[in-house]
Parts: C-alpha cells; structure tokens; sequence
C-alpha cells in the first residue's frame, strides 16, 4: 500500500504582515538581518508603526546581501520558519538584535528566544526547506529594481530618499491623501416613493 505524501502548505513571507490588515496603506522594505542600516531602519519602521496605528500594515521582505554577508541566507530562511509558527515578528526583531551573530547555531537558540517550538527548526534550516521562500522575495526584489537596502515602498511605490522617520512619514501622509481622495463617495439611498 503507497502512502501518499502530505502537502506542507508555507507561509510566505508576501503574506506576513504587522498592523491593521485593512489598513489603506502598505509599508515594504526589502532588507537582511546582518545589514545595519537595516537594523537602524528597524526602529524607525516600529515608530512609524506607533505612529500610524491602525493606518499602516508593514512587511518585510528578504533581499540578503550573500556576496557581503555570508549568514544573511540561512537567518532569512530561519524567519520564514519562525513565520509558519506565526512567530515571524519576533524572529524578526532577535535576529535584529543579534545581527553579529548569526551562525546556523545560533539561529536555533534564536528561534527558542523567539518562542518556536519545531523540534526539526534547525533540520529545516541546515536542509534549505524556506530556501525558495527567500529567492521569491530576492526575486521579486530585483523586478521592482532593488539594488541598495533597505529599499522601502509606500503602496507599491519606491521611496527614493533615505528611509528616515520624517521622509518614510511624508511618504505615507501622501498615500493617505491619495487613498483619501481614491475613496468611493457614499450616496445617500433613494427615497422610496410613497402612495397616498
């Protein structure tokens, strides 16, 4: 009798999001985990998240340097892993934390500290199961022409100057703006005509 083997369904990272899922505007960075202006960039993306409240969802994508960063590969793929125990956020701002330190090693007592419990996380990384996962973001990455990170967008849209609070801010009061202005008007209901 063949055993018919059980589809693992993943999380993909174009799917993870921080911040209201309804909200009119979408903030994307492409980024790495060893970068530090990433990491600097990080801080300003949960200001601009406390900011926003309710205004603004975010997501990261993963766009590692490997020619400059050996270990940003396998700390990407170590945060889509976390992200299927929808513990991705957390993941996220350890490997941030850590960023000097990043061996495949440490990546697993990361992930404890990040609160996932897959007892074959490290067999997941060492075999490169998230591996397409982050070649579809660096994919993606390059179809929207990143070739510096952090590259962020507002809605779609590339922001071309540096990723500061007040320009990522400025950035996102316009697509507010347009959204505002992009809003169906609401009609009032006909009135029924009534006999006498």
């Amino acid at each position: 009798m063949a055993f018919k083997k059980d589809d693992v369904v993943i999380i993909e990272p174009k799917d993870i999001y921080v911040g209201d899922t309804n909200a009119p505007v979408t903030l994307t960075e492409f980024g790495e985990y060893e970068n530090e202006e990433c990491a600097r960039v990080n801080e300003v993306v949960k200001q601009i998240l406390e900011e926003f409240e309710g205004k603004v969802r975010f997501q990261f994508r993963h766009f590692p340097l490997t020619l400059i960063h050996q270990r940003s590969l396998k700390a990407s793929e170590s945060a889509v892993a976390a992200g299927q125990e929808g513990k991705f956020w957390e993941m996220h701002n350890v490997l941030f934390a850590n960023r000097r330190n990043l061996g495949t090693t440490s990546l697993k007592l990361y992930s404890k500290e990040a609160g996932v419990k897959n007892k074959k996380f490290l067999d997941d990384l060492v075999n490169g199961l998230y591996g397409w996962q982050v070649q579809d973001d660096i994919k993606e990455g390059h179809n929207r022409g990143v070739k510096e990170i952090p590259a962020f967008f507002v809605n779609d849209v590339p922001v071309t100057v540096k990723p500061t609070f007040a320009n990522l801010s400025a950035a996102i009061e316009s697509a507010l703006k347009k959204a505002k202005t992009k809003a169906p008007v609401k009609k009032a209901p006909a009135k029924a005509k009534q006999r006498a």
